[in-house]
Parts: structure tokens; C-alpha cells; sequence
């Protein structure tokens, strides 16, 4: 069976209405070309200074949510909303969290990232997400109509294991709503994202904040869906809000999954159908 699904990139910033209008915008415009499954970057919905994030975090039950439960169950397609900034009750930091939802607005599945991107890049970039943020402990996936889809955030891609235990897990489809800077991403955003889906003979699909952020940097953008032998069926322009429109073919899938059975060969961790508690 084959869905479309869009990857939408953004240039977030730290005036919350505006993104919202911009996630709103973009998710409407990927269901009006069709897209059954929509993928929101990285902090979609606010991005400032670090000392703001306490009054800009919100619950899972915050108005950013609320608005993206409403549009999913509006436009009855599945929802993957990027990331917030949620509030961790009785902390002084919080979860950078992504959350999917179904096409009736119900939570399917919330996910915190667990791997924090704390790098010095000589003189290029520096950035320190722990000094903000508590990092989750929890592998996730959501059961879903269209089959289930692993969940990650941004740094997560540079951890291979994750992504293998979200398809020993059954994840047919893997979302990486990324904020990726512009340094690392010219060198690594497309090799990693083709990696993981190679290795997992998964779909993954990429939505990427560019431009100038607020911590004094740029990000890549790039937002992408690559199919599971590795080839970018999608990309976002440079330099643009838009969306990356591919299918997801899950008849092609089994096909790759049977022809070059990796999957099967797994001798390392454990095999398909063991299930692991999160």
C-alpha cells in the first residue's frame, strides 16, 4: 500500500504566533497535496534564547499541541509534530519532545529526546542543549493505520543504535524533525539520514529548520525523505519554507526487507519479534 507523506521545513523563530501560522500553512498545504503522513521540524513552533525557554515551554496539552491535535483531526492524516519545548513539572530544565498524533487528534505516541547536542566546533559552533534540557530514556514508537513509525529528534541521527532498535522494533517508517546547524549538516545531514535508512531498510523522513536561528548560527535545512535502499525520493529547496512531498510504498519495502534480508541477519543485539521493554 502506498501513502504520500511530507516532510515541511521551516525557519522558526521566537515569535510563536507567526510559527504557528507557518506549521498551520505548511501542514494545510501538504494535505491539499495529498500527504496522508505530515512531519513538522524541530522546534516548530518557538525557537529564541535559552534564558526565554522556561516562559515559552508548554504541556503536552499546551495551545501548540491543541493546534496541531485540531489539524490532524481536521484534515484526518497523521501528524508527526516535530518538537516542543515541554514543560518538565518540579525542574528547572525541560524536555525537547516530539509527539505524533492520528488523524482523530489523539496522541499516539511522545517521545523526549535522549541525546542532547552538546559541541564545540573550533571556533564555528558551540552549543551546550543540556544546559536547558533533560535528556528521555525511553525508545518510542507509534502504532499507526499506515504501520508503525519510530521516533527521533535531530542529534539522535548520529546514534545508529537507536534507529535499529526502533526497527527491531517493527518501525516501518522513522521521523527526524532536526534543527541540524549548517556546519554539520553540509558534511553529514544526507550521508546519515541515507545510513539509517539503509541499515534499517526504513523509510525516514527528514524535516529540517534553515536559516539564521537565534543562538547565532544558520541551519541546513535540506528536509528530505529517503526510501529504504538508501535514495532521496524528496528534498526541500534551499533557502525556503516548503514541503517535501514522497511516497511511501510498503509493498516496495517488503520487497527490499525480503530480497536483502539484513534484518533477519542481526546477530549483535536481537532478533525481529524479540520485544524489549522501553
Amino acid at each position: 500500500m502506498t501513502h504520500l507523506a511530507a516532510a515541511l521545513q521551516m525557519s522558526a523563530g521566537p515569535d510563536k504566533s507567526r510559527n504557528l501560522e507557518s506549521a498551520g500553512r505548511l501542514v494545510r498545504l501538504a494535505a491539499a497535496r495529498g500527504a496522508r503522513l505530515v512531519v513538522l521540524p524541530e522546534v516548530f513552533n518557538w525557537r529564541g534564547k535559552r534564558s526565554e525557554e522556561p516562559s515559552q515551554a508548554e504541556g503536552l496539552d499546551g495551545p501548540s499541541l491543541t493546534l496541531m491535535a485540531g489539524l490532524a483531526r481536521e484534515l484526518q492524516l497523521h501528524l508527526v509534530a516535530g518538537s516542543i519545548t515541554e514543560r518538565a513539572l518540579g525542574q528547572e530544565k525541560n524536555y525537547n519532545t516530539s509527539v505524533a498524533f492520528g488523524p482523530d487528534g489523539r496522541q499516539l505516541a511522545v517521545y523526549r529526546k535522549i541525546h542532547l547536542f552538546d559541541v564545540e566546533l573550533s571556533g564555528r559552533l558551540r552549543a551546550r542543549e543540556s544546559e536547558a534540557k533533560l535528556s528521555g530514556e525511553k525508545v518510542v514508537t507509534a502504532e499507526t493505520a499506515l504501520g508503525p513509525i519510530g521516533l527521533s529528534i535531530c542529534y539522535d541521527l548520529r546514534f545508529p543504535e537507536l534507529y535499529r532498535e526502533l526497527a527491531l522494533r517493527g518501525a516501518r517508517v522513522i521521523t527526524v524533525p532536526s534543527a541540524f546547524t549548517f556546519p554539520t549538516g553540509e558534511a553529514h545531514w544526507e550521508v546519515l539520514i541515507r545510513a539509517r535508512a539503509i541499515e534499517n531498510q526504513a523509510y525516514v523522513i527528514a524535516a529540517a529548520q534553515i536559516g539564521p536561528n537565534p543562538h547565532g548560527f544558520s541551519d541546513y535545512g535540506n528536509s528530505m525523505i529517503v526510501d529504504p535502499w538508501g535514495r532521496v525520493l524528496a528534498r526541500a529547496p534551499d533557502r525556503q519554507e516548503a514541503a517535501a512531498i514522497a511516497p511511501i510504498d510498503f509493498e516496495y519495502q517488503d520487497q527490499v526487507r525480503r530480497e536483502l534480508p539484513a534484518l533477519e541477519h542481526v546477530r549483535l543485539l536481537h532478533r525481529p519479534g524479540d520485544k524489549r521493554q522501553p
